[in-house]
């Protein structure tokens, strides 16, 4: 249901929290919204002009028209409530709570393209066999991963939509996070943070595979990153 609203499918171990978190807060403020245009309106009608009836003088200090205001205020600090509360635990899933890795890769951006370093059969990143690509990141369905994440010039965003993953770059920083891709598939990657004239020029894909097929692109790199790092 959740998936057919948004148009896109939740492929990450944590799209669904967020997708949920999005839509309570969809709703709570939809809610009140209505609500307020419903009043608004209701009011306009009820207390237009009509010929021979005088403008009632209201200071606003009249208790049975604070009352309702009051009761609305209250009841909109417990939704904030509600809201903050599902939104810290689902901050601290995806942000804080790292979970152990099964493999780890580099994501460079840089005006104007993304370029991964992919661990080599050794499945240790930052050495002699890692696989380098430009525009394309290859994972393992099902593998939990840490992700290193740097840029080379300006602010960028490392951006998987279906993933509902979104990470600044920072210039002179290394940003650690992580995913878990839940089926395989090709998905859009994006910079989601404006960094100049290309910025929209600045496509890249995530191919998500099995076992078999991951291992199988692995092998038919690995050779090839050995002798691209031979002295």
């Amino acid at each position: 249901m959740i998936e057919r609203f948004f148009h896109l499918p939740a492929v990450s171990s944590f799209a669904g929290d967020i997708d949920l978190l999005i839509g309570l807060i969809t709703v709570l403020v939809g809610f009140w919204f209505f609500l307020a245009q419903a009043v608004f309106f209701g009011l306009i009608f009820r207390y237009r002009h009509r010929e021979g009836r005088r403008a009632d003088y209201i200071t606003g200090d009249e208790k049975e028209i604070k009352r309702p205001i009051t009761i609305a205020h209250m009841l909109v600090l417990v939704c904030d409530v509600v809201i903050v509360f599902f939104a810290v635990q689902t901050w601290y899933q995806v942000k804080q709570d790292l979970p152990p890795a099964d493999a780890t890769v580099r994501v460079i951006t840089q005006q104007w393209a993304f370029s991964f370093v992919h661990p080599g059969p050794d499945r240790k990143l930052d050495t002699a066999d890692d696989i380098r690509t430009v525009g394309e990141l290859h994972v393992e369905v099902g593998k939990t991963y840490h992700y290193l994440l740097e840029s080379r010039d300006v602010l960028h965003d490392f951006s998987v939509p279906v993933f509902r993953l979104k990470q600044d770059a920072v210039p002179g920083r290394v940003i650690t996070g992580w995913f878990r891709a839940k089926e395989t598939g090709v998905h859009d990657i994006q910079c989601a943070e404006i960094c100049g004239i290309g910025h929209g020029l600045m496509p890249a894909r995530i191919v998500i595979e099995s076992p078999v097929q991951h291992a199988a692109w692995m092998a038919r790199h690995a050779s090839t990153a050995l002798a691209a790092n031979l002295p």
